[in-house]
């Protein structure tokens, strides 16, 4: 791996930005050290818990889209991650342990517990969507502040927390991390869901709600790092359907200084991050730079809030490129009814397009365009 990839996270130095994420992928020695071997800058441990509580069965469902699960944490006893820890480590690389508990106390004993069987860094795991009570917790600032100083204050190595989507202000939480000495965020968790429901049997897929992740929430994850990037100085981790590197960009492009990795690797196994390592190196190699983190929040300038936004004309061009046999998609979807079709050619009425660019993203063609 060159040179080019290198950062530094939390004061971690990662050969590369993009990290495995907490989950089954990740339970244990050999896991984590086949996830480094594959070319993950940092692998996060499954999350690690006081009491083990068995699995359900069945416990994840897919739709092709996104990922609902209801497993919880890990089945190995945190005096078991001595000896896992110690496999994981055999590997060359950083390895992040994730913890969750109900109270301050006994997040901190974990946390102390895995610094000392040798983690490079503490990730606290404070939402979980199967558990009303810990969601909760990961939207009251006050409650995040006593944890993160908790464990601040019983480990050395570095800290930071992970967010859940379900607050109404990510930025807050985020600040209460950094006020309590925390050295870092991550976000998002997964989304409290129902994936579906078997309308012949009244059954949902899976028997009680669950974290839904994947491709899907992509837009969720980027929204609320960009929100805290924008409000919060503290090194970003962002997670939420990156499924190659272009979307590790987005992220990175955004604020996150790392990345991190979960669903795509459940369904492709740890081969794809040896291809989004690959594929973010040809990028920055192209794009002639000396440091990945060049282009670290480089689209937080284009982001305006919407009072910053200038009303502009703008009208819909269609260019002289083929449509695709019998599409018509951007005649229906034109809610202004601007764009006709007549004699195979497509025609925008310039007197009635308002410029809202539904159609240059239905378009499979590419043949419409926003003229300002």
């Amino acid at each position: 791996m060159m040179q080019i990839l290198k950062t530094e996270f939390l004061g971690l130095k990662l050969k590369n930005p993009i990290m495995a994420a907490a989950g089954p992928w990740s339970g244990n020695g050999e896991s984590i050290r086949e996830l480094l071997k594959a070319g993950a800058g940092a692998v996060v441990t499954e999350s690690v818990v006081s009491d083990i509580l068995f699995d359900v069965r069945p416990r994840i469902a897919y739709d092709g889209l996104g990922a609902q699960n209801i497993r919880l944490y890990s089945g190995i006893q945190i005096e078991g991650w001595e000896r896992e820890l110690a496999i994981a480590k055999s590997e060359e690389g950083v390895v992040i342990a994730s913890v969750t508990a109900h109270t301050p106390s006994e997040t901190a004993y974990l946390a102390a517990k895995m610094e000392k069987f040798g983690a490079d860094a503490i990730e606290v795991n404070l939402s979980n969507p199967m558990w009303e009570s810990l969601e909760v917790v990961a939207a009251d600032a006050e409650t995040v502040f006593k944890v993160t100083q908790e464990v601040v204050s019983n480990v050395k190595v570095p800290v930071m927390v992970k967010l859940s989507q379900n607050t109404t202000n990510i930025s807050a939480i985020a600040r209460a991390v950094k006020q309590a000495g925390g050295h870092g965020v991550s976000a998002i968790n997964t989304i409290r869901s129902i994936l579906k429901v078997d309308i012949d049997e009244a059954k949902p897929v899976l028997s009680t709600y669950g974290g839904y992740s994947g491709v899907p929430i992509r837009p969720l994850g980027l929204a609320s790092v960009a929100a805290i990037a924008q409000t919060v100085d503290i090194p970003i981790c962002g997670i939420g359907g990156i499924a190659d590197y272009r979307n590790a960009l987005e992220y990175i492009m955004l604020g996150a200084s790392a990345v991190q990795v979960g669903t795509a690797v459940m369904l492709e196994g740890p081969e794809v991050l040896t291809r989004m390592t690959a594929g973010l190196e040809k990028w920055a190699q192209e794009k002639n730079l000396k440091s990945i983190r060049q282009i670290q929040g480089k689209a937080l300038k284009n982001l305006k809030s919407f009072d910053e936004i200038k009303i502009e004309p703008a009208t819909s061009t269609a260019s002289g490129a083929p449509c695709t046999a019998d599409c018509g998609k951007c005649i229906k979807c034109c809610s202004y009814h601007a764009i006709s079709k007549r004699e195979d050619q497509i025609f925008v009425d310039k007197e009635f397009c308002t410029g809202c660019g539904l159609c240059t993203f239905v378009c499979p063609a590419k043949k419409l365009k926003l003229d300002w």
